[in-house]
């Protein structure tokens, strides 16, 4: 599929009307977790495409330029709406974060299994141990404060156990920061992956943010901005992947091209025929942004959009499905930290290292971290915590249902 060959509407056609931009909502028992997953991630391409350009508006002093923005940026915000609405009133706060972690863990294994970027790949499967085990921690007190069983709700395409443990993940800023790529040099699907890993990670974070103070007890306030400060640390690492030299209508495009890409694997992908002609409609409203924004490209700055994207033919699609066996072998390198660009062992640096030290700033009591007091308060409740598992935990030391290990890796 090349977009740029994809016929539409002139540009002002695609405003939507309020019937239109209120969809009807899916049902949270019968619709498929991967349903809910593409939901939630272009929802966040949406409000990453609407920031982005709010951002360009703002850096930006040609007044015709901001007129064109102001167009496109109108549209993605009713698209983000229309899609925002599709999650049903009945859907507590703790059922929506769920479907956040899936995402996180399932969108980052399917994109690193086809990076071919090492050092994208590497970012991808150290912050996917992180989302595993968040995924975990919300489990618990989805059980513990509504009763219900996360297992089912992943629909049990997902394991649910401990990762590299959340009271570990708190590095310091300096150390989330990596090497960012040259766009001209850089495969196609590497450019793609990072447009897409750090909206996904962005919406989860502002999700995170802005949800933590409305839970229904301290308990799970804490735990929501504890770990709503590591999703800040994802979006550091993956925004720090992508080449700060592009301009502003290079990033323009690139978003746009990004946003086609997503929308056209979730309408191949979906199985639920009302959401899927949802994703259809914006596939071709993005094709007419992704047009307008070339045109502006070659229109101020002289080039065409093939200095970008010389292979318009998408990549291997998206397509989400289970990732419990590369999943596992990633969880091996639960040890690991980061120091600067490079990912270590843990266990290996020195007593005084900065990642040990940020962590004692940060935890100063490790029994009121809330990551870690989720678990022990459900065990102390229920005996063991709660897990869904198909063979036992791949690491020997997080095996033991009865007890939180928070050294896994850094002893």
């Amino acid at each position: 599929m090349n977009p740029f060959e994809t016929q539409t509407k002139p540009l002002e056609d695609y405003f939507m009307d309020w019937s239109k931009m209120y969809p009807k909502s899916y049902n949270k028992k019968t619709t498929s977790p991967f349903t809910k997953t593409r939901i939630i991630l272009l929802n966040g391409t949406e409000f990453e495409s609407n920031w982005f350009l709010h951002q360009f508006a703002r850096n930006c002093n040609n007044q015709e330029l901001r007129k064109e923005i102001a167009i496109v940026r109108n549209q993605e915000q009713q698209q983000q709406k229309r899609i925002s609405c599709l999650k049903p009133l009945n859907e507590n706060i703790l059922e929506e974060t769920i479907g956040y972690e899936q995402l996180a863990i399932e969108l980052t294994a399917i994109l690193a299994q086809n990076e071919v970027c090492p050092i994208s790949k590497a970012a991808l499967d150290f912050a996917l141990l992180e989302d595993f085990d968040h995924l975990y921690r919300f489990a618990n007190l989805l059980k513990k404060d509504f009763g219900i069983d996360a297992e089912t709700m992943v629909g049990k395409f997902t394991e649910i156990m401990p990762g590299r443990p959340t009271i570990n993940e708190h590095r310091h800023p300096m150390d989330n920061v990596r090497q960012f790529g040259d766009n001209t040099t850089a495969d196609p699907y590497t450019k793609l992956v990072a447009n897409i890993i750090t909206a996904a990670e962005q919406q989860t974070m502002n999700f995170y943010m802005n949800m933590a103070q409305t839970y229904k007890n301290h308990l799970g306030r804490r735990l929501f901005a504890e770990i709503a400060m590591v999703e800040e640390e994802h979006v550091t690492q993956y925004e720090s992947l992508k080449d700060p030299n592009c301009t502003w209508l290079e990033q323009w495009v690139m978003h746009e091209y990004t946003e086609c890409y997503l929308y056209y694997s979730a309408m191949l992908d979906e199985t639920d025929d009302y959401i899927r002609s949802i994703w259809q409609d914006h596939f071709e409203m993005e094709v007419a942004h992704l047009k307008r924004a070339s045109m502006l490209l070659e229109k101020y700055e002289n080039k065409n959009y093939s200095e970008l994207i010389p292979e318009p033919e998408f990549p291997k699609l998206l397509k989400f499905g289970e990732n419990k066996a590369y999943i596992r072998n990633v969880l091996k390198t639960v040890g690991l930290t980061s120091v600067e660009e490079e990912y270590v062992p843990a266990k290996e640096l020195p007593k005084d290292a900065r990642f040990f030290c940020h962590l004692k700033q940060t935890n100063r009591n490790a029994e009121e971290v809330a990551s870690h007091q989720i678990i022990e308060e459900f065990i102390a409740e229920f005996g063991t915590d709660y897990r869904y598992e198909d063979k036992p935990h791949p690491i020997k030391a997080l095996q033991n249902r009865e007890s939180d290990n928070i050294t896994a890796g850094t002893k």
